[in-house]
């Protein structure tokens, strides 16, 4: 167990680093937070956090780098509202990046870690007036934040029209629904705890999207159960529902949420859990399809490196003894930008002096053929959920393999293998 973990004693003197909601999270419930570029962070799970300190090596290449522990607090701002700041914790300086925020939007408070000495925000002393105006305006905000929510559950397959002549990528913080609404529900929680408690322990974890100009990521949850050996029967009853009424009981995996950059078409198109629970094994099928394509061909090089990973993945789960990964997601990820297409049997030379709008695009992906990155990750997350026999303090063992976690991953490579021989590959 890390220094880290075993104090929450916050260094002093020190500044906070401002977290913002990340733009590319599709699914789960737990809040994720962008720490930096490279980093992100989420409210720290003792058995999440026993799982990154402990996992097998040769899992490592299959999940993201964990980075630490920080102490994250919820502060006003200069205009009175309502920020998530993280801090060292002590001792733990090794485990923290100095931060460069230059790609934030403008914030009249943007705190970074410094060696500077540390001026806490303070809030001024209200009239009785103002305190009341204050708590109305809380109040409201609160009714809206769940008539959002109810509408983002009716609405459970979004599109956005984006400008493509524009960056890409810099547009997309604007639109993600499902991240907005985890990083307000977060804000809502601490501000209810806030008399009792407003100091939070987050872990540190790789941001696996910073890579991916326009990051495509598909959020699957995997495996035919999802409730963990510390569910309360209630709890037990309803995931046992949720996977019976899902794919998760036929084929061991249903969507959870997805994020599509639709190329052709200028759109990016969400798809949140609640639309992936009502999928039968061929919607799930089609939603796969829908994921590798971008708008007017199927992303067809990218089907070979998934199903690569995912057969070593597979490998190094079935090596794995005692393991059991409840309701733990596997996310697949890829660059949606639009590069260059060149006609198949086009000669190294011509790369230079064929540019994308000389593609013919009535010729589709029979004639040309996409140039650039066409690297993919897939990488297991989110482990609140997971036992072991290696976790002492767990009453029950369990012996041999994930079948169920196993089970979905090969329904998985048998449909990507189908779409991939249907499409003529």
């Amino acid at each position: 167990m890390s220094p880290a973990f075993r104090t929450m004693d916050v260094e002093p003197r020190t500044k906070g680093i401002l977290l913002e909601p990340f733009v590319h999270q599709v699914g789960g419930h737990s809040c994720v937070l962008r720490f930096n570029e490279t980093t992100l962070c989420k409210p720290l799970v003792p058995r999440e956090h026993q799982f990154y300190e402990t996992l097998p090596a040769e899992m490592r290449k299959f999940t993201p780098q964990y980075k630490g522990v920080v102490s994250v607090r919820f502060e006003e701002d200069e205009d009175r509202n309502l920020c998530l700041i993280a801090y060292p914790l002590k001792g733990d300086h090794g485990t923290v990046d100095i931060v460069d925020n230059s790609d934030c939007e403008p914030k009249s408070k943007l705190l970074r870690w410094t060696n500077k000495k540390h001026h806490a925000l303070e809030t001024e002393k209200n009239p009785k007036d103002w305190v009341r105006q204050h708590r109305k305006e809380e109040k409201m905000k609160s009714h809206k934040l769940e008539e959002e929510f109810e509408w983002l559950k009716k609405s459970e397959v979004l599109y956005y029209s984006v400008e493509k002549k524009g960056n890409v990528s810099s547009q997309l913080k604007h639109y993600n629904p499902w991240s907005m609404k985890c990083h307000q529900q977060q804000l809502q929680r601490m501000k209810e705890n806030a008399k009792h408690r407003n100091q939070y322990k987050f872990i540190l974890l790789e941001n696996l999207t910073s890579r991916y100009e326009v990051p495509c990521v598909l959020d699957l949850k995997m495996g035919t159960r999802q409730h963990g050996d510390d569910a309360s029967e209630e709890k037990a009853a309803n995931q046992i529902r949720k996977c019976q009424q899902s794919t998760s009981a036929v084929i061991g995996v249903r969507v959870c949420g997805m994020q599509v950059y639709q190329a052709g078409t200028g759109q990016l198109m969400f798809m949140n859990k609640y639309h992936g629970r009502k999928l039968s094994v061929q919607g799930f099928k089609e939603a796969l399809f829908q994921f590798f394509h971008n708008g007017r061909y199927l992303r067809r090089e990218l089907l070979g490196p998934v199903l690569k990973k995912l057969t070593e993945l597979k490998a190094v789960l079935e090596r794995q003894e005692s393991y059991r990964f409840y309701s733990s997601s596997l996310l697949v990820i890829y660059d949606g930008k639009e590069w260059p297409e060149v006609a198949l049997d086009s000669d190294a030379e011509d790369l230079e002096d064929l540019s994308e709008e000389s593609a013919d695009e009535s010729a589709g992906a029979y004639a040309y053929k996409p140039i650039g990155a066409s690297s993919v990750d897939v990488r297991m997350i989110d482990f609140a959920h997971t036992t072991c026999r290696l976790y002492g303090e767990d009453s029950v063992v369990h012996e041999g393999q994930d079948a169920g976690y196993i089970f979905g991953l090969q329904s998985l490579i048998d449909i990507v293998t189908e779409i991939s021989e249907e499409s003529g590959e």
